[in-house]
């Protein structure tokens, strides 16, 4: 489905666990020059589905558009909190859960207290530009601050690794860079309990 946005349309899958009220929604988006195809987007999105959440693969106004890079924070912010409230609309009285990877971690971040999710999913989590370690966005993971914010990334990633004190949780996938080719299973494993309490409370 398409939702009307500031920043222009955005595209959403939602899929829904049967006829049963979802346990919570779990809304993920992309990397910047990124899809919702990716594997590791994809992963969640199943174990979500598992444990029975409702789960929207949101693609942004900038990609729907043909743009790779998504342009200032505040007009993808904005529109991000859009999206989201018309998702809220259409999945009502459930926790909301919001993440994504790489960028899409970033906006999650920064858009978590205002968009009243209880908890954020950051995969990929690009901590500096590669090189550029003085240039961290640190302040991004720890500003939902009483939100639970699990991050992902892997042990080549040259965007860097957050320390375990930004996160409530901080998992290194061994071997891996900033694109997972691999631990897929680990990723699951550590984004499934976690799920599973939102979806009991």
């Amino acid at each position: 489905m398409r939702i009307e946005t500031s920043a222009g349309p955005a595209e959403v899958e939602l899929d829904r666990p049967g006829r049963n009220k979802p346990g919570f929604l779990l809304v993920l988006t992309h990397g910047s020059g990124g899809g919702v195809d990716a594997k590791d987007l994809l992963a969640v999105r199943d174990s979500a589905m598992r444990l029975g959440g409702a789960v929207a693969l949101v693609t942004q106004p900038y990609r729907v558009a043909g743009r790779r890079a998504p342009g200032k924070a505040d007009v993808q912010d904005a529109a991000w909190l859009e999206i989201i409230a018309a998702l809220r609309k259409k999945v009502r009285g459930v926790p909301l859960v919001q993440g994504g990877r790489s960028n899409g971690a970033r906006v999650a971040c920064r858009t978590a207290r205002d968009a009243k999710a209880r908890g954020v999913l950051a995969l990929s989590f690009p901590l500096h530009p590669p090189g550029k370690p003085e240039k961290s966005r640190r302040e991004e993971l720890l500003a939902p601050g009483d939100i639970e914010v699990v991050v992902v990334n892997g042990a080549r990633d040259p965007f860097g690794i957050p320390d375990a004190a930004d996160a409530t949780e901080v998992r290194v996938i061994a071997g891996q860079a900033h694109s997972y080719r691999a631990g897929f299973d680990e990723i699951v494993a550590t984004v499934e309990p976690w799920l599973e309490r939102w979806s009991a409370s």
